[in-house]
C-alpha cells in the first residue's frame, strides 16, 4: 500500500504540469476561436477553418506591436490611457501592471535591469533579487545618501515581494535572465538543474 501511494503521487506530480499547461492552452485557443468567429463572421460568413483563431490572435498581437512602435500611434495611445491614469483606484492598478509589464519588455531588459545576488555584510545568507532602478533623483527626500540600488525580492508560491534599497556594493550580478529568476523564485527554487547535453560522438 505504501508503494501504491508513492507511485500515485509520483505519477500525479509528473502529469499535473503537463495537464495544467494543456488545459490553459486549450482555454486560450477556445477563447481566441470564439473571438475570431465574433469578429470575422460578418466578413467570411460560414467559411471557417479550425485554427484561424490562433492565427488571428498572433497576427493581431504582431499588428498591435507594429502600430505602437510608431510615434503617432503612441501619442494617440497616451490619450486613450487617460481614463486609466486619472481614476483613483484604477490608476494604482493600471500603473502597477503597466510598470511590471514594461520591466519585462525588450526596452526594460536593455535599460540596465539585471538579476543579482544580495549579500549583507557580516551575513553568509544570499538572496536572489532583481534590480529595478539605479537612480533616485526623482524620489522624495529621506533616502540615505550614497550609491544605492533598488532590489526587488520576489516571494515563492505567491505574487508579491519586497523592494529594498541597499548600497550597490551589496549586490553582485549573476548570469541569469529576469524570466528565469522569476520562474525559479515562484517555485522556491525547487527545480533541479538540467544535466548538460553531451555532444561527443562514440
Amino acid at each position: 500500500m505504501k508503494n501504491l501511494y508513492k507511485y500515485f503521487f509520483r505519477g500525479l506530480i509528473t502529469i499535473l504540469p503537463v495537464a495544467l499547461t494543456v488545459y490553459l492552452l486549450y482555454i486560450f485557443l477556445a477563447w481566441m476561436e470564439t473571438l475570431t468567429l465574433w469578429v470575422l463572421r460578418p466578413l467570411i460568413g460560414s467559411f471557417y477553418i479550425p485554427g484561424m483563431g490562433l492565427v488571428f490572435g498572433i497576427a493581431s498581437i504582431v499588428l498591435i506591436g507594429f502600430l505602437v512602435s510608431r510615434q503617432s500611434v503612441r501619442r494617440l495611445l497616451s490619450f486613450a490611457e487617460l481614463p486609466f491614469t486619472n481614476l483613483p483606484v484604477v490608476k494604482s492598478i493600471y500603473s502597477s501592471l503597466k510598470s511590471f509589464a514594461d520591466y519585462f519588455s525588450p526596452a526594460g531588459a536593455d535599460s540596465g535591469q539585471s538579476v543579482v545576488i544580495l549579500r549583507m555584510p557580516g551575513h553568509e545568507m544570499e538572496i536572489v533579487g532583481l534590480i529595478t532602478r539605479r537612480g533616485f533623483a526623482d524620489l522624495p527626500e529621506g533616502f540615505l545618501p550614497g550609491n544605492r540600488v533598488a532590489v526587488y525580492l520576489p516571494m515563492g508560491y505567491m505574487i508579491g515581494g519586497y523592494t529594498v534599497f541597499v548600497p550597490i556594493e551589496w549586490v553582485q550580478p549573476i548570469a541569469m535572465s529576469v524570466e528565469e529568476a522569476m520562474r525559479s523564485s515562484l517555485i522556491a527554487w525547487m527545480a533541479r538543474p538540467q544535466p548538460p547535453v553531451s555532444t561527443a560522438r562514440p
